[in-house]
């Protein structure tokens, strides 16, 4: 079903925007984007292209019969993607015609003896696919068989390669991997055409390309509700997921395993319908051998009882015999299929390996020892050579017992961690990087857990994926990425991103991660005319979550008193982000909707509205400290209507959105997620026949202490909020004691509340620094707000070559440098689209050997020049991306001028703990690390920060001369520089319903 416009249009927080844009009709179709698969097409001249389908005719599909099913039914689902173009369906041929002008040729190179043929005689150049894993060539052959005047050839190097070829030409005749989960049109075409190539997919990157369905509650839900309503995911839905996987050219997967889902092996068409589509199952960290502990270890220790009639325990140090049989009885179970083998071994449910008989570290190593050497009798035993891949993975606390010594054999793939939200723990020495068996991730793009969970939207910038897996593919973890999806729904740009750079990892760089990948995405999406904006809006969707993930909202997080309301500013910049998403939506074709919502509406507006009920319950508990009346209870109501509109929209999706496909899928409030948020309470006042006049002015929680602060170098406006303490209406008026200053009103009459802005007339401001007073008065009721303005007439301005110290601070963006050192082989670069601002500067290569002496003759550098109107000792804080490395550390140095550099360590160790210095930087998305520096006379100076350990991401800098608030969440605005910020922000524009007006 179509999706249509917001519900309750009358509450004050929605834009009208939205109302307008969904008047419109659906336009032409959209062009569709160019293929931009990790594959390399050559100049086709000016040979013609292929016609699949011309005319009502398609050309038939032939594919040897006795290819692997892999390839057999894949090719069927070619056929079925050219009839969703053009209507027609092509047939299915397991035998070569005797006369056909066109023919589409699917093969593997060794199980097709016609493209064995045409590799053979030279007519097929294979030279770059023989071999090689997972490759493929299209191309067209001109007569490549006796009456067969020309071919389309898809051939591949083994079963999958050839499965990633067809896939390759559903996508280039306009049909998106994501069609089907994402809803995504498909545009009807009377011909159906591809060039004549040949276009080749090389060998992947990475090896084992895969995702982890988990924490799969919402997913559950769905495929009980819409796919097979005896089970909770099963076959059908496997199915689905399988295609999908197989259309991003991944080839691996970790089943859902938790107790709300049927596990995997339940229904033994599982593992046979895998192996059929070519996907390689495994299984996650807490499954041995593909054991899913949840299920299936309660029923196997009951059919094994002890002699006493006890049942036993998942304790090996206990139970060695009885484990070892339950992990024997599904390596023969699963022997006939591809699949990756877990060894190790944790607790049941993703808990702490039990050990009785083993207290100690060393003695919990011994045991793992033998658990693993076990595991490898039993694979040897019951499954032979084909037991490969094998996988050990130290996450939590079995990182501690590899690092203290176990002994995992070198054939098996160590499977490196992440802290759960996206910083890898550590990565693999030389030593590891030589094993045979290689290095792999398990990474999060979705978790549930500590300190906080994150399941509902895709937040994770890409930008940030992309730096870690840069990092991660430097250090030579190369055999198997496997990443965590949560319910896949949601998680569809991430996802596409993560698999695109497992494929390719050098396709995208640090300047075009975000808007390149994104545009390229989108366009492929909806068509190239919006790839652009939707780019961009997707971009600051990413930026506004690197703040703060919408999923970790709570009370009281951004200020809503300082830096010109920081929380306000914040819901400005969403507010003017939804703006654009609903121009956008109205000049979509009607067919494009549903895809739009699902990818682009909800989680903006999502988004959107959890922070909006939150900060209007922020502002309701201010109004309550600050004795406001009516006012109190309008900002208890726009916090309670915002969480109405967020549970309409969810309920939109789930309902109205494609025919309510997708019912169940989508929840923010799953019942098992831990710290969620939720409906913030709020606080009504009763009602009063009463009036009175109140005012706090911005930096003040209450009253008017704290001036405000003006200065002619970044042009302040900062707010004064006027409010009724009563329920009736009072009469109020405002008059600066200087006429140079500026007042957005002098008055008026108010039954709740107003915010009232304060500028400078900067032209007709005296020089100096002035003390003034603006009051506000209702009748005898008088309030006096101090400024404090400082005017040097624009010298500061004009005479600046870098950042300028203004109302006690000075705020840098990092990548706005005045010169960056490279020392060594390593170097300072920008990464743009990464962290809180427009871009983040990173230490690298990321295997650098970090500097431990002498920084300012060989530490890269970053140079910032900066004016200083004080002189003192000041905190300086620079605000570091996350990042770990728990064999090492995660240190930079700062200095001012030419003296020594102070050293500065970040946290280095994933705890997993809550309130703990690794909990707040994953939570904020920043580690602020502060020093001193000194500055002994006013003037310019020369900040210095040095790369101490490489892979070190800086976001921003801050200098507190004094004027540093200490209870905002966020940097200030970026101070006056000439070039990077000649015109500072001189607060937020506001958008609709984010200042309550007078009523």
């Amino acid at each position: 079903m179509p999706t249509t416009a917001p519900q309750d249009p009358s509450q004050p927080w929605t834009r009208k925007a939205f109302l307008r844009g969904m008047s419109a009709v659906g336009l032409a179709p959209l062009l569709p984007a160019v293929l931009p698969v990790a594959a390399h097409a050559a100049s086709a001249g000016a040979r013609p292209g292929f016609d699949l389908a011309r005319d009502g005719v398609a050309v038939d599909v032939f594919v040897d019969a006795a290819d692997d099913p892999a390839v057999i039914r894949a090719a069927g689902d070619l056929r079925a993607d050219v009839e969703r173009v053009c209507g027609v369906r092509p047939g299915l041929r397991h035998t070569l015609p005797e006369r056909a002008t066109a023919l589409v040729l699917v093969g593997t190179l060794g199980a097709s003896p016609v493209i064995d043929r045409l590799a053979a005689r030279g007519r097929l150049d294979v030279r770059r696919v023989t071999g090689r894993w997972e490759a493929s060539v299209t191309q067209v052959v001109e007569h490549p068989a006796p009456g067969v005047d020309r071919a389309l050839v898809i051939a591949g190097s083994d079963r999958r390669g050839t499965v990633y070829g067809i896939y390759d030409t559903s996508e280039r005749v306009g049909v998106s991997p994501w069609h089907w989960w994402a809803d995504i049109p498909v545009e009807q075409r009377d011909t159906v055409s591809v060039p004549a190539g040949p276009f080749e997919r090389r060998e992947p990157s990475v090896r084992y390309r895969g995702v982890f369905i988990n924490d799969e509650q919402n997913l559950t839900t769905w495929s009980q509700r819409t796919q097979e309503p005896d089970k909770n995911i099963g076959p059908k839905t496997y199915q689905r997921l399988f295609e999908l996987l197989l259309r991003l050219k991944a080839n691996y997967l970790w089943p859902a395993m938790h107790p709300y889902s049927d596990f995997f092996n339940k229904y033994r068409e599982n593992p046979g319908l895998a192996d059929r589509y070519g996907i390689v199952v495994g299984s996650s960290h807490p499954e041995a051998l593909l054991r899913n502990g949840v299920h299936e270890w309660a029923p196997w220790a009951e059919e094994h009882r002890g002699a006493d009639g006890g049942l036993p325990v998942y304790d090996y140090t206990v139970n060695p015999a009885v484990i070892s049989g339950y992990w024997r009885a599904r390596a023969r179970e699963n022997a006939a299929y591809e699949s990756s083998w877990t060894i190790g071994m944790r607790g049941l449910h993703d808990t702490a390996l039990e050990t009785k008989y083993a207290t100690t570290i060393a003695e919990k190593v011994v045991v793992m020892n033998d658990i693993i050497a076990d595991q490898r009798r039993i694979l040897a035993e019951e499954v032979g050579a084909a037991a490969q891949p094998q996988i050990f993975i130290p996450y939590k606390e079995v990182l501690d017992l590899y690092n203290a010594g176990v002994r995992v054999p070198d054939d098996v793939t160590l499977i490196w961690p992440d802290d759960n939200h996206g910083n890898m723990r550590q990565l693999p020495d030389d030593a590891e990087r030589a094993r045979s068996g290689g290095n792999g991730i398990y990474y999060h793009l979705s978790y549930w857990g500590r300190p906080r969970s994150y399941l509902w939207l895709d937040t994770t910038q890409l930008t940030k994926v992309w730096q870690e897996l840069r990092r991660v593919y430097e250090h030579g973890v190369d055999r198997m990425w496997i990443f965590n999806v949560g319910d896949l729904k949601s998680i569809e740009t991430g996802l596409s991103f993560s698999l695109d750079m497992a494929w390719d990892v050098e396709r995208w760089h640090a300047d075009d991660v975000g808007g390149g990948f994104l545009a390229e995405w989108y366009g492929r999406q909806f068509g190239l005319r919006h790839a652009q904006e939707i780019a961009s809006i997707r971009s600051e969707y990413y930026r506004l979550a690197a703040e703060r993930r919408p999923e970790f909202i709570d009370r009281n997080m951004f200020s809503v008193v300082h830096h010109g309301d920081e929380a306000g500013r914040r819901l400005a910049a969403y507010d003017r982000l939804l703006e654009r998403v609903a121009t956008l939506e109205a000049e979509l074709p009607e067919a494009y909707r549903d895809a739009y919502f699902e990818l682009v509406r909800y989680p903006v507006h999502g988004a959107y509205l959890m922070n909006l009920k939150y900060y209007w319950a922020d502002r309701n508990a201010l109004a309550v400290r600050q004795g406001r009346g009516a006012g109190t209870n309008v900002f208890a109501d726009l916090a309670e209507a915002a969480h109405r509109q967020e549970a309409a929209l969810t309920q939109r999706y789930n309902t109205e959105v494609a025919g309510g496909k997708w019912d169940g899928c989508i929840n923010p409030y799953p019942s098992q997620i831990p710290k969620a948020p939720g409906r913030p309470a709020v606080t009504r006042v009763t009602r009063q026949e009463s009036s009175g006049l109140g005012v706090a002015s911005e930096g003040n929680e209450t009253g008017t202490q704290r001036p405000l602060a003006f200065s002619a170098a970044t042009r302040d406006r900062r707010f004064v909020d006027v409010f009724n303490t009563g329920f009736l209406a009072v009469d109020w008026a405002a008059e600066a004691d200087r006429p140079w200053v500026r007042l957005s009103a002098a008055g008026g009459t108010l039954t709740e509340q107003t915010r009232v802005w304060v500028g400078i007339d900067w032209a007709r401001a005296p020089e100096g620094t002035h003390d003034v007073t603006v009051a506000f008065t209702s009748g005898a009721l008088r309030f006096e707000v101090p400024l404090k303005v400082v005017n040097d007439g624009g010298r500061a301005r004009r005479r600046a070559r870098g950042f300028v110290e203004a109302n006690g601070c000075v705020s840098i963006d990092a990548v706005h440098t005045e010169r960056r050192v490279a020392r060594g082989r390593a170097r300072w670069r920008t990464v743009r689209g990464l962290g809180r601002r427009t871009g983040a500067v990173e230490a690298v290569p990321s295997t650098a050997a970090p500097i431990t002496a002498d920084f300012a003759t060989r530490a890269p550098e970053l140079r910032y020049r900066v004016w200083f109107d004080s002189t003192g000792t000041f905190p300086v804080t620079v605000f570091r991306l996350p990042s770990l490395d728990e064999r090492g550390a995660r240190r930079l140095a700062v200095a001012l001028d030419d003296r020594p550099p102070t050293l500065l360590s970040g946290q280095a160790v994933a705890t997993g703990n809550r309130g703990d210095a690794w909990a707040r930087n994953v939570e904020e998305g920043v580690e602020k690390l502060t020093t001193t520096v000194t500055v002994t006379r006013p003037g310019e100076h020369v900040l210095r920060v040095f790369m101490v350990d490489p892979g070190i991401a800086v976001d921003q800098i801050v200098v507190d001369t004094g004027g540093l608030p200490a209870a905002a969440y966020l940097a200030p605005p970026e101070s006056f520089h000439p070039v990077f910020n000649p015109e500072p922000d001189a607060g937020p524009d506001a958008g609709p319903g984010l200042d309550a007006p007078s009523r």
